[in-house]
């Protein structure tokens, strides 16, 4: 993966880990920088967010961004664009590259929304409770200054079109975030009674509708067709739910066994084997390992490592598989309807790297 993005990165002509350099490097977050530095010593995770943006060393952070640069590029002017051409770089026009630091910048405003954590689950040892309480606040104050320096961008593109894409994906996010905070603490609700199908729909609106709207924007941008445009936002939508999917499939096909990786009872092989088991069954597979009913910090790995095996030796592992490399396809598919050039040859291997598994 790490190989794959370093690549595209030189076809694009532009290293995507600097993609909101300009606004990081701002005084307004230089202050909330030193701000967050007041939470060292605690277990919030808006430093752990923080640290990410320093450090990523899969590569993920900036993702969006650069697929909106390859896909561009790999477009390259319509007929009707010909005669701005002097305005690209690298067979990307500069609209297309603010566009890309605008899904950067929209993506980690709620990567910072979502470090806040609920108060009435704290412990003692997490760190004092004014403290969590102050980062609570700078992740909601930061967030919302990164999402404000985004819409200011947006409408600097002066594209109606391009304002309704992206607002709608801000839109889709806040949606997906509700349904993922909306869950009851019940102990029938600690996973969800959701078949792939709604499952697919809340990735869509949580994970996937900024990429491929933002593929289709790109397109509006250098004045494509609505046929270009679709197949954008077909290869953005079906290339991130596969890169969800994968992400959800690694605490399953790791080859090291020794390390056991946390997951979500609420991911994709969970919940293809709960469509498999039947729900009543699966809560009973819950319910026979007493200490996942506890709060989260009080899990312990060794009840994690039998539903893991457990949802190993059923079908869901294999299904997310499949699933994973049924979007895979469909997003290359997408990409047949753009001329051979090496940014299609790098968003073919992007898919190819997150369809691959050991």
């Amino acid at each position: 993966w790490s190989q794959v993005v370093s690549e595209a990165e030189k076809i694009v002509g532009y290293p995507t880990s600097f993609m909101s350099l300009r606004c990081l490097l701002s005084d307004e977050l230089s202050n909330i920088a030193m701000q967050v530095r007041k939470l060292v010593g605690t277990k919030h995770p808006l430093l752990d967010t923080a640290r990410g943006f320093v450090y990523d060393s899969r590569n993920n952070l900036q993702m969006r961004g650069l697929v909106v640069l390859l896909i561009s590029k790999a477009a390259g002017p319509s007929t009707a664009e010909l005669s701005f051409q002097h305005d690209m770089v690298s067979g990307i026009y500069s609209s297309q590259r603010s566009l890309a630091e605008i899904t950067e910048l929209i993506h980690t405003a709620f990567l910072v929304h979502r470090g806040i954590v609920n108060i009435g689950e704290l412990k003692s040892c997490d760190g004092p409770l004014k403290d969590m309480q102050f980062g609570n606040k700078m992740a909601v104050l930061s967030g919302d200054f990164l999402l404000a320096n985004a819409c200011t961008s947006l409408a600097q593109l002066q594209n109606t079109k391009v304002v309704e894409l992206i607002s709608s994906a801000i839109g889709d996010l806040v949606q997906g975030i509700y349904y993922e905070n909306s869950k009851s603490s019940e102990e029938n609700c600690l996973t969800d009674d959701i078949g792939i199908s709604r499952w697919k729909e809340q990735v869509f609106l949580s994970y996937s509708a900024l990429l491929a709207k933002s593929c289709q924007a790109a397109m509006e941008l250098a004045k494509h067709s609505t046929e270009i445009q679709d197949m954008a936002f077909q290869y953005g939508k079906h290339m991130s739910m596969s890169h969800k999917l994968h992400s959800d499939l690694q605490p399953f096909v790791k080859e090291s066994s020794s390390d056991t990786m946390a997951f979500s009872l609420n991911s994709a092989p969970a919940i293809l084997h709960q469509e498999f088991l039947g729900r009543e069954a699966w809560l009973k597979q819950i319910r026979d390992n007493c200490a996942l009913l506890k709060p989260p910090q009080h899990r312990c790995a060794c009840v994690f490592q039998q539903l893991q095996e457990a949802i190993k030796a059923g079908k869901g592992v294999t299904s997310a598989i499949d699933l994973c490399r049924c979007h895979g396809n469909r997003a290359l598919a997408a990409l047949e309807r753009f001329r051979p050039s090496e940014a299609r040859d790098a968003l073919a291997n992007i898919v190819y790297a997150v369809t691959r598994f050991p």
